[in-house]
């Protein structure tokens, strides 16, 4: 079945193009192009192993700055970062979004640690042992 937004192709990443879909990305560069109608300087973030670019609004590049806790886009290289499409207002409608989250860290279980076994007994014979010569096998 034919969806619309294929009709108008983009060279930078939409909502749409995330189907749904939540994707984790390593950003590669980010560079500044003249994008829309008035061909407007904005900030483009690519991701590695990617063809189409995300333009950069502020609640995205703040999020990035936080995740990242830089604010110098060049230590952005090489972090990981949680694309998924929403919905935001914008111009008093409801239009769909991209938006950036850090990437879930795997949850550790909460594990009572084992106590510590307990020491060896060493037989004895009636004779003291000299353990400092006795070799410890790892």
């Amino acid at each position: 079945m034919p969806n619309i937004n294929d009709a108008f192709p983009s060279n930078y990443l939409k909502a749409s193009d995330l189907k749904n879909s939540q994707v984790i990305v390593t950003i590669d560069r980010v560079e500044f192009e003249a994008v829309g109608r008035d061909r407007e300087m904005k900030a483009v973030i690519y991701f590695v192993n990617k063809t189409k670019g995300v333009i950069l609004n502020k609640t995205n590049a703040r999020k990035i700055t936080e995740i990242t806790g830089s604010a110098l886009t060049e230590d952005w290289t090489g972090h990981a970062i949680q694309l998924y499409p929403t919905e935001t207002e914008f111009g008093g409608e409801t239009v769909e979004c991209i938006r950036i989250r850090p990437v879930a860290k795997p949850k550790m279980s909460r594990m009572t640690p084992l106590p510590p076994p307990p020491p060896v007994v060493a037989e004895s014979n009636g004779a003291e042992m000299d353990i400092a010569d006795d070799e410890i096998p790892f």
